[in-house]
C-alpha cells in the first residue's frame, strides 16, 4: 500500500488524475483498452471535472476506455440519487463518451436481478479473460464504508469475486455493489479521501489495531499490496 498525502484538495486531485493517466497509458499499450471503475458520491466530482478539462482530456485515449461503477443505488435510471447521472454530467457528456463504452447498472428488475445482470455484463465484456479491472476508484464514508460495503452487512462475508445486492438499513435503500474479492482483483486500486471529517475513518481503516472488517469495511481492500494507493489531504491524514 502506498500513502500519498498532499497539502490541499487540488494537489490530491492532480496527483490522482496523473496516476489514472499513467494506468490508462500502460493498460492500452499492453491490452489495447482501459477498464476504469468509477466511484460515486460527491468526493470524486472534482476529479471527473479535472479529467474532462483541457489540461487532461487529451491525456487519455477515451475511445479505448470502458467505464464501470463500483456500486450504484437501486433507484430508477433517471433518479437524481444515481451515481451514473453525476458522472454523465461532468465526465461522459463533456468528453462525448460512446454509450457502448459505459456500463450502467440496469435497475428495471429486482435488486438481485440488477446485480446478476451487471455481473453478466462485466463477464461478457472480459469474455475469456480474467475479470481484472485496470483501475478502481474508491471513496471512504465517515463510517469507513467503501463502494456499498457498509458496516455489519452480509455482503462483507462474500468470498466470490462478483456483484451483489445488499439492503443497507442506515440509508434505507438497496445498493448494488462489487464485492471486496472482485475489487481486490483489480490491477490498480485508489482511495480518494479528503477533509477533516474523514480522519477518524482513515485511522480505523489503516491504523486501528483493534479494528474489525465488519465494523470498518474498507479494511477488506488489501492494504498490504502495492497496487493499493491512498490519496489524502493533510486533514484526512491527521491521525496517521
Amino acid at each position: 500500500m502506498d500513502l500519498h498525502i498532499y497539502n490541499n484538495v487540488d494537489e490530491v486531485m492532480n496527483a490522482l488524475a496523473q496516476s489514472i493517466c499513467h494506468a490508462s497509458e500502460l493498460a492500452i499499450k499492453k491490452r489495447g483498452r482501459f477498464n476504469f471503475v468509477l466511484s460515486g458520491g460527491s468526493s470524486p466530482r472534482k476529479l471527473y471535472e479535472l479529467l474532462a478539462s483541457k489540461n487532461y482530456h487529451n491525456k487519455i485515449a477515451w475511445n479505448k476506455t470502458y467505464f464501470f461503477f463500483g456500486d450504484e443505488r437501486f433507484v430508477p435510471e433517471n433518479d437524481s440519487q444515481r451515481n451514473s447521472l453525476m458522472v454523465k454530467e461532468v465526465l461522459f457528456d463533456p468528453l462525448k463518451i460512446t454509450k457502448s463504452h459505459i456500463f450502467n447498472v440496469n435497475t428495471t428488475g429486482s435488486p438481485e436481478e440488477a446485480a446478476q445482470k451487471y455481473q453478466k455484463a462485466i463477464t461478457s465484456h472480459f469474455q475469456t479473460e480474467p475479470v481484472e479491472f485496470d483501475f478502481i476508484l474508491l471513496g471512504l464514508g465517515d463510517n469507513s464504508h467503501t463502494a456499498s460495503l457498509f458496516p455489519n452487512t452480509p455482503v462483507l462475508e462474500e468470498t466470490e469475486a462478483t456483484v451483489k445486492s445488499v439492503f443497507v438499513k442506515e440509508v434505507d435503500m438497496y445498493r448494488i455493489t462489487m464485492t471486496a474479492p472482485l475489487i481486490n482483483q483489480a490491477r490498480n486500486i485508489a482511495f480518494l479521501v479528503f477533509g477533516e471529517g474523514k480522519a477518524e475513518a482513515v485511522f480505523h481503516v489503516l491504523k486501528d489495531p483493534s479494528g474489525s472488517d465488519k465494523k470498518y469495511p474498507a479494511r477488506l481492500i488489501k492494504r498490504q499490496e502495492k497496487k493499493v494507493q491512498w490519496f489524502l489531504d493533510r486533514t484526512a491524514a491527521a491521525r496517521l
